[in-house]
C-alpha cells in the first residue's frame, strides 16, 4: 500500500464524516495538486455514488481528476486507466453496475468502494510514474 491509499483508507476509516469514494482519492492528492483539503472535499463531494446518481464511479472519475491535474491527458493513457479498469471488473465502470456486481459476489459495499479506491489510486499513481514529463 503507497502512501495515498494509506492516507485514502484512513479517510474511508474516519466515521466521524463520510468521505465518498471520489474525495477519498482526491484529498490524498490535495497538497500536491495545490489544493486545501477542504477545497479537495468540496470539488469531490457531488462525484460520490457515480455523480450521486448511479453513474460513473466516483473512484474512477477521481482518478482522471488526479491524472489531468498532473497534466496527462493523451487518450491512449487515459484507454489504458480505463481497460485496466474494466479488466478487473467484467467491463464495468458505472458505480450500479459495479455495486450490483459485487453484492452478487457476496462483496458489501463498502469493501467494494474501499477496493476501487485503492486500485484506482494504485493505477494513477502508476500512470503518473510512467508518464511524468
Amino acid at each position: 500500500m503507497n502512501k495515498h491509499q494509506e492516507m485514502a483508507q484512513i479517510l474511508r476509516d474516519d466515521t466521524s464524516i463520510h468521505y465518498n469514494c471520489n474525495q477519498a482519492i482526491i484529498i490524498p492528492y490535495a497538497e500536491e495538486l495545490g489544493l486545501s483539503k477542504e477545497q479537495a472535499f468540496n470539488l469531490g463531494f457531488n462525484f460520490g455514488g457515480g455523480m450521486k446518481c448511479g453513474s460513473v464511479c466516483g473512484a474512477i472519475t477521481a482518478g482522471l481528476m488526479v491524472l489531468g491535474m498532473k497534466g496527462i491527458n493523451d487518450v491512449s493513457v487515459l484507454n489504458e486507466y480505463y481497460n485496466a479498469i474494466k479488466k478487473n471488473h467484467d467491463g464495468f465502470m458505472e458505480c450500479r453496475d459495479l455495486l450490483k456486481s459485487s453484492a452478487a459476489k457476496g462483496i458489501v459495499k463498502k469493501t467494494h468502494c474501499d477496493s476501487m479506491i485503492a486500485e484506482c489510486i494504485g493505477l494513477v499513481d502508476e500512470l503518473i510514474e510512467k508518464n511524468s514529463k
